[in-house]
């Protein structure tokens, strides 16, 4: 994408048009920070499962967002369809300013059509977002490592005896060190064109044992009071940044979106309309069992409440640990590219100018990229802290950007005379904005001043 300075005329839209390409200097610096795709998914059926995919995979067992912190099932189930009604639209949204931009990525989509300042946030939101979800990843793998050893292993009776090979903070660095820091080093991750296909397998398994479970319960399991409305209204918030989390797949979706066989807005919609129901699918099997089988003292995780000897709730957390380990690269070259960007923008040079010194720079970001989320996650083993903080940021990704870029979309059409089907378009957008402005500025509070200080 180096050459894209020399792009065609972006389409038509709608009765106007939509003059909404960068200055020819900006977009040199624009097109070195692509977050392409590293397969073609040429049919719908494979971006369906690629959006699928990318939405659940190992967000999927959080199953106490939805009922649990909403404070009931009833509540968590209305709260989910509400949302997902804004969710879909903000990915219709972003294919629609994508075709119409001739823009390929989430952050140059919004350099495009919203300009410098709210591309320059979004890159930077990428980074700090992409950050805080490979952190944890660490704390799944943890978590779900600390069962699997637990079960094979039988630790001697007594205080301070436990063996130093099961200790959390020896299993996750072993585990990052030898897997995820070598797969997260090459500039090209092709290998995840094959983690859909697991992360779709892993969801299904892990939401068909949660409802199994649910339906034929172990004996020695006992009954639990189950809440069945929230204790206040705004209880129900609580559940907002771990839906937001767990429904985020906006920013891969731009790439998937352009890696179409034919790239049309209508036939993305069904698609991410499918992708999405079956999402909500997993997700409310997942949390409603849960939650119905351990009550209001389910974990957040809902795998660490089952017991550790339950051999078909082991091969799930195997599942668990395989996606998060194929999906951690993933992550980082996201935000490594954008980093990337970043750099390459600030010191006014081109890819092609800078080949020498790209690949020292590269495992200078890399690792310095693993230590620190290494580091973080043995030190913060919550991963409920971690949602609270980046799920305000998903909310952004999700309703914001999107809104912004249909508000200046559509102001940017020159028109005769505005029928009301372009009022209520930009009316849309700002409420989009209005709603992921809330959801950020509600959860970002509630995770500084209640989750970090607790």
């Amino acid at each position: 994408r180096a050459g894209a300075s020399a792009k065609a005329d972006p389409p038509a839209w709608g009765r106007g048009t939509c003059p909404l390409s960068p200055p020819p200097g900006e977009r040199g610096c624009l097109s070195s920070s692509p977050l392409q795709p590293c397969g073609i998914f040429p049919l719908p059926q494979k971006s369906l499962r690629r959006i699928h995919s990318t939405s659940t995979g190992f967000k999927q067992p959080r199953s106490r967002g939805c009922a649990g912190m909403a404070g009931g099932v009833a509540a968590g189930i209305a709260l989910q369809m509400c949302m997902l009604i804004f969710i879909i639209g903000g990915l219709v949204i972003l294919a629609y300013c994508s075709q119409a931009s001739n823009e390929r990525t989430y952050q140059e989509v919004v350099w495009a059509v919203c300009g410098k300042v709210p591309g320059v946030l979004c890159e930077v939101a990428i980074a700090i977002y992409t950050f805080g979800t490979c952190i944890a990843f660490l704390i799944i793998i943890g978590d779900q490592e600390d069962k699997i050893i637990a079960a094979l292993v039988t630790e001697p009776e007594g205080p301070g005896s436990s063996r130093w090979y099961t200790d959390r903070k020896f299993t996750i660095s072993i585990t990052a060190f030898l897997l995820i820091l070598p797969l997260s080093i090459p500039k090209e991750i092709g290998f995840q064109k094959y983690a859909s296909s697991l992360s779709v397998i892993g969801t299904w398994y892990v939401t068909a044992v949660i409802i199994i479970k649910y339906i034929w319960p172990d004996k020695e399991l006992v009954p639990v009071e189950i809440p069945t409305s929230p204790s206040t209204w705004t209880a129900v918030f609580n559940a907002m940044p771990t839906i937001c989390f767990g429904f985020q797949c906006h920013v891969s979706s731009v790439p998937v979106f352009n890696s179409m066989k034919q790239p049309e807005v209508k036939t993305w919609g069904a698609v991410v309309t499918a992708a999405m129901v079956i999402a909500l699918f997993v997700y409310t099997g997942t949390g409603v069992c849960g939650f119905l089988t351990f009550g209001a003292g389910v974990e957040q995780d809902v795998l660490l409440s089952y017991p550790s000897n339950d051999i078909p709730v082991a091969l799930a957390r195997a599942f668990i640990i395989l996606c998060v380990l194929t999906s951690y690269p993933i992550l980082h070259f996201c935000g490594r590219a954008v980093l990337e960007g970043l750099w390459l923008r600030y010191t006014g040079v081109t890819v092609e100018e800078d080949v020498i010194r790209e690949r020292r720079r590269r495992l200078l970001q890399t690792i310095s990229w693993f230590l620190l989320t290494l580091l973080l996650a043995l030190f913060i083993p919550d991963i409920g802290k971690v949602i609270s903080v980046i799920g305000g940021l998903a909310a952004c990704f999700i309703f914001v950007f999107p809104g912004l870029c249909l508000i200046q979309a559509k102001l940017s059409e020159i028109q005769e005379t505005r029928a009301i089907s372009w009022w209520a378009q930009v009316s849309y957008g700002v409420f989009m904005v209005t709603l992921g402005a809330f959801i950020f500025g509600q959860t970002t509070a509630n995770a500084i001043f209640v989750d970090l200080t607790a």
